[in-house]
């Protein structure tokens, strides 16, 4: 195989795995990649339960999005180090643009989620197969850098309800929904949850001071996991209808039974009614009086059927917010549950706060005690082709631009870190083959958008991953996982998770690298600042707030590029020509020579003309404008012909123009439009020294003497 890859390069290109593959034949690799990924999965596995609830998921969908994934991008990628998977930021864009179109955990947002990750996934193999990974430069560091830390502030808060043990109403903005979970909080807390979390994070916090290396998450989990079981924390049973004292709950449940059995009904009638419009259309067309009847019909019972649900499930919800405290019956009778305040005087309850989980058939499940993962289905995905609906591809495709370059920015610059380290070679556009073949794959086997991780590329490395088999070892634990020890993981309360996520994201606050931004250029600086703030403000949305902090870099380079630095030069003591404004230095009457720092385009044109008009006004006797094009890295068209219909004006003028320093490319551009031939090759120098020469010898009586291009002359009065 190493000789396959060494002979035919092509094949290194679609199989990087063959140039590493080969070194497994060395015990010391093999045993060094079999305990890299083994460490990795016990932080995978947790980790990736707890980024799918982030992503308004299942925790099982984190296990499917961990096993084939962080395989498939090994394979196909160019780093041996990154480790890939779900995490914290792209399962937190995932929600953000689904959950306007599909309820968290419902069928059709994990649906929606499937297709997701193919749309990034065939998004990012577009750019790495057209060898466009420099398209992730649009995305500026400043605006990346506020991004992230906006983002690591809306996942940690987002959390706030699993840890309180809480249930809030959703606002339009996220800081609403989490100043209405505050606000829950101070009134129902529910203590064992809040002390569980706790519990998780003092586990993490300590073992990680003490030994880095140990496993502070799986630790963290697997003690949480046994408490939970020991004091039965979830606490489920179940309630008749009859047991609900409040009569408004009881027209709720009633209201959500008929709903079940009213949804196959109007289910059927609108098969019906869409069969008939069909038919309808096909006889007599769109016009037709019959066919509007009939699409009207449709879509009343549509219409009817999406507002029946909307509204039942609304009550619902509503309901699962309040908590209850239960009766005890007497002399073998049920008991009742009151909401909370509501028990008649004198009776005693049973201590617990109850809150409604779910319905089954006729019967209310309760759980008064703390929210758990539980069942997570045994055994692999199966493969399955992701729901192909155009509309909700078309409608989510801007959010999975967002996801892919936001994902490939962040496993490219870990990649690149890693690579720094280890010496190895890195193809930012192989990287995005890799990724986006791990997407595709993965939502073939159930699985949401998954990138890079900045956590687990770091524990890869550190112990000791040499070849992309590492990653390989981890899908292979995580497949074991889901095949024998999910039971296990029943008892895993949600708080932990949420623990897991609050720690994994606190590397992402980065202030110094906002007031870095700031400190090396005030304008970077707002960007950071401004996108920062946009995407706290925007959260839900928060492809709103990266885009309009990209749009800002945007207009920030325009603005930069479109007054760029004109400098006009004399003679530095040192003997080099300097900016004669910034040293003071005086400027000669008849040579003006001006350096242009950027490259010329339709944005700057009309600034160079300005400034070289000024010079004009400002020297009479000027008879040469040297213009030094070493600053300049590409010339356009409308700059080529400004260019040449300014030279043309000063000629006629008596001011000739000449050029040094000039670049191939910016030659090339002159060759072609004629510029260079109308001006003549005498009008174009290598050097300063050698325009100056020729301008001197033009003006004649040993001009070069005195004048201040050739001797230093101090600004004494005017310049």
């Amino acid at each position: 195989m190493q000789n396959l890859a060494t002979n035919s390069p092509w094949m290194s290109r679609v199989f990087p795995f063959l140039t590493w593959i080969h070194e497994l034949r060395d015990g010391k690799v093999l045993r060094a990649d079999l305990i890299a990924g083994i460490t990795v999965a016990l932080v995978l596995v947790p980790q990736s339960m707890a980024y799918a609830q982030l992503a308004g998921l299942p925790a099982y969908y984190g296990l499917y999005a961990a096993f084939l994934p962080p395989m498939v991008a090994a394979l196909f990628g160019s780093s041996r180090q990154l480790a890939t998977g779900p995490v914290a930021v792209v399962s937190l864009l995932t929600a953000a643009a689904l959950e306007p179109i599909a309820a968290s955990g419902s069928s059709g947002y994990v649906a929606y989620a499937i297709t997701l990750s193919l749309i990034v996934g065939l998004f990012q193999l577009m750019l790495g197969l057209l060898r466009l990974g420099v398209v992730v430069n649009f995305l500026s560091h400043p605006v990346i850098v506020g991004f992230t830390n906006a983002a690591a502030i809306i996942i940690a808060t987002s959390q706030l309800d699993k840890i309180f043990g809480v249930r809030a109403e959703k606002a339009a903005h996220h800081y609403e929904t989490v100043w209405n979970i505050i606000v829950a909080a101070t009134q129902y807390i529910h203590w064992p949850t809040f002390l569980i979390a706790l519990g998780a994070f003092a586990t993490m916090i300590v073992l990680r001071r003490v030994n880095p290396r140990v496993p502070n998450v799986l630790i963290a989990v697997a003690l949480t996991t046994a408490l939970s079981w020991f004091m039965r924390f979830e606490h489920i049973e179940t309630a008749s209808l009859e047991q609900m004292a409040n009569e408004a709950v009881q027209v709720v449940v009633r209201d959500e039974i008929a709903l079940k059995q009213e949804i196959p009904v109007l289910g059927k009638a609108l098969a019906e009614a869409e069969r008939k419009y069909r038919d309808t259309h096909a006889r007599y067309g769109t016009d037709d009086s019959r066919t509007l009847l009939a699409q009207h019909a449709s879509d009343t019972l549509k219409l009817k059927r999406e507002r029946r649900i909307k509204t039942v499930r609304a009550d619902i919800e509503e309901i699962k917010k309040n908590r209850f405290e239960y009766v005890p019956g007497t002399d073998g009778a049920p008991g009742r549950y009151y909401l909370r305040g509501h028990a008649p005087d004198g009776v005693v309850t049973d201590g617990r706060l109850w809150r409604i989980r779910n319905l089954e058939d006729e019967t209310l499940v309760m759980n008064g005690g703390g929210n758990v993962i539980g069942i997570i289905p045994q055994g692999l995905p199966s493969l399955e082709m992701p729901k192909l609906d155009f509309g909700v591809m078309l409608q989510l495709l801007s959010a999975a631009i967002t996801i892919s370059l936001i994902g490939f920015m962040e496993a490219i610059s870990i990649a690149k870190t890693m690579a720094t380290k280890t010496r190895q070679r890195l193809d930012a556009n192989q990287e995005l083959i890799g990724q986006g073949i791990g997407n595709i794959v993965g939502s073939f086997t159930q699985s949401y958008p998954t990138s890079g991780s900045f956590s687990r590329s770091a524990v890869n490395i550190g112990a000791g991953a040499i070849t992309g088999f590492s990653s390989v070892v981890t899908s292979a634990i995580v497949i074991v996982t889901l095949l024998w020890f999910t039971p296990l993981l029943y008892h895993l309360p949600q708080a932990t998770l949420a623990a897991v996520i609050m720690m994994a994201v606190v590397g992402l606050i980065n202030v110094k690298a906002v007031k870095h931004a700031w400190m090396a250029n005030r304008q970077d600086g707002i960007v950071a600042v401004v996108s920062f703030m946009l995407t706290l403000a925007f959260a839900p949305h928060l492809d709103k707030g990266i885009l309009v902090g990209a749009g800002l870099a945007l207009v920030l380079y325009l603005y930069r590029t479109m007054q760029p630095r004109v400098a006009v030069l004399a003679r530095h003591t040192d003997g080099t020509l300097r900016d004669a404004e910034v040293f003071g230095l005086k400027t000669c009457e008849a040579i003006s020579m001006v350096r242009f720092d950027g490259s010329l385009y339709f944005a700057n044109t009309s600034y160079f003309e300005d400034k070289i008009q000024e010079r004009i006004v400002l020297r009479p006797e000027l008879k040469f404008i040297i213009v030094v094009g070493d600053g300049i890295n590409q010339v356009d068209a409308t700059g080529e012909e400004m260019l040449a219909h300014l030279a043309e004006r000063l000629h006629a003028t008596g001011i000739e123009v000449l050029f040094t320093g000039l670049k191939k490319q910016v030659v090339d551009v002159f060759v072609r439009t004629g510029f260079h031939a109308k001006l003549g090759a005498g009008a174009f120098f290598r050097t300063e020294e050698q325009a100056l020469d020729y301008a001197w010898k033009k003006l004649g009586n040993q001009h070069e003497i005195d004048c201040p291009l050739n001797i230093v002359c101090p600004v004494t009065s005017g310049k």
